[in-house]
């Protein structure tokens, strides 16, 4: 697995990505970014772990929103919705690894 260095709202994580999909992480990494810079900039909201789970929310709703996306992506290894649990569990490390954990 390789390691990759992002920013999100202006912080620096490393997360692992498996060879092939460094695009697919950084259009993921744009799309959180982008989700949270626009619910800090609206200025309601200052705590950063608040702020990521409005964008958590937010792009799980939009997700669930759009069916045909849910149809193509990769389903995890029982054949159910995307390894939720493995992106639940590498944000949590990338939390605590900023001494953020929620």
């Amino acid at each position: 697995m390789k390691q990759m260095e992002v920013t999100i709202m202006g912080q620096s994580y490393l997360l692992g990505c498996p060879e092939g999909g460094e695009a697919a992480l950084v259009k993921a990494v744009a799309q959180v970014d982008r989700e949270m810079c626009g619910i800090r900039d609206a200025g309601r909201i200052k705590a950063r772990e608040r702020i990521a789970v409005l964008a958590a929310l937010n792009l799980a709703y939009q997700l669930a929103e759009q069916p045909a996306a849910r149809a193509s992506a990769p389903a995890s290894q029982d054949g159910g919705l995307p390894d939720l649990d493995g992106l639940i569990k590498r944000l949590d490390e990338a939390l605590a690894h900023d001494g953020q954990l929620l």
